[in-house]
């Protein structure tokens, strides 16, 4: 039997720290959402977790990063998926459409998440500040390309800033998720994303 390769040695070995890595972060959003970010320990987190605290030292620096990774990969997650979502559509509401549908089917399939990132990221103007000028960029990006896209075809207004019209998007698909996670009536979240989509093309559209 051959010997494995190098790279699929170093696969192998790189698993079990994803996995553990991964385990802990689910942990996290789990204690952040149901004891608040500023009232947890890491100690509840590693519990939750099933490990030692001081493993949880090894792959974050402190329950500030913790919050951060959880923003980080949220975004980097939802980033890609849009990419992939958005690969091959032209029409400009269907992407929009398509956005929106994703945006808010993630938080809806995870009341948790939805807490920590409608609520408990919300509550420090030093997180703020940094998700502003990070993945949050990135994201609103997405958008203001796809509006601005539809604007040089001819589907949307061209008096309207594409940059704005893409804040008051996310703003919308963010107040939705925020409502809905409030809320004590059981919906769907993903099925407001049409009416969000048709509210903003109403403002859009010639």
């Amino acid at each position: 039997m051959p010997a494995p390769s190098a790279r699929r040695l170093s696969a192998l070995k790189a698993a079990p720290v994803a996995d553990k890595r991964d385990a802990i972060l689910r942990a996290a959003i789990k204690v952040f959402a149901r004891s608040g970010f500023f009232q947890s320990q890491v100690a509840d987190v590693a519990r939750v977790a099933g490990v030692a605290a001081g493993t949880v030292y090894l792959y974050f620096r402190s329950k500030d990063d913790l919050l951060v990774s959880i923003f980080d990969r949220t975004m980097k997650d939802a980033i890609a998926e849009g990419r992939a979502a958005l690969a091959g559509v032209t029409d400009p509401v269907d992407r929009l459409r398509r956005m929106a549908r994703l945006h808010l089917d993630r938080l809806g399939r995870d009341r948790d998440l939805a807490v920590v990132v409608q609520v408990e990221l919300r509550q420090s103007i030093k997180f703020m500040e940094r998700f502003s000028s990070t993945h949050l960029q990135d994201y609103l990006n997405l958008i203001r390309r796809t509006i601005a896209d539809g604007q040089a075809a001819g589907a949307f207004r061209t008096d309207v800033s594409a940059n704005t019209a893409a804040k008051v998007f996310f703003g919308a698909l963010d107040e939705t998720a925020t409502n809905w996670m409030l809320s004590r009536r059981k919906y769907s979240l993903s099925g407001e994303a049409d009416n969000v989509v048709d509210l903003l093309i109403g403002g859009l559209g010639r």
